[in-house]
């Protein structure tokens, strides 16, 4: 199999699988990647992100193939919309279990 038949071959799962091994350092049974598995599926990511990546992440290879960093204010703009729940305080929270002491 040629190389551009593997990018091609290759769905957003699997894409996802492989940026989570490297990121993780481990496949999804928890197995650790070896340094040449590590460095295969970095390859693999930066390929098929130059190929698909329309819309990098704040730091990420685009589809011309170069490395596109954005700005802090251009990641304000893009999360801005964003709603975040606040957790409740820790004090508010119920044990899930009380210990009594032994006799």
């Amino acid at each position: 199999m040629q190389l551009d038949d593997l990018i091609n071959s290759m769905t957003p799962e699997i894409y996802q699988r492989l940026v989570t091994a490297v990121e993780l350092g481990k496949w999804p049974d928890g197995v650790t990647l070896t340094a040449e598995q590590k460095e295969n599926a970095l390859q693999m990511v930066m390929l098929w992100q130059a190929r698909n990546n329309a819309e990098a992440d704040h730091m990420t290879i685009n589809t011309r193939g170069e490395i596109e960093m954005k700005s802090k204010q251009e990641l304000k703009q893009r999360f801005a919309g964003d709603i975040i729940t606040p957790l409740e305080p820790a004090t508010t929270l119920k044990p899930i279990a009380t210990l009594k002491p032994q006799d």
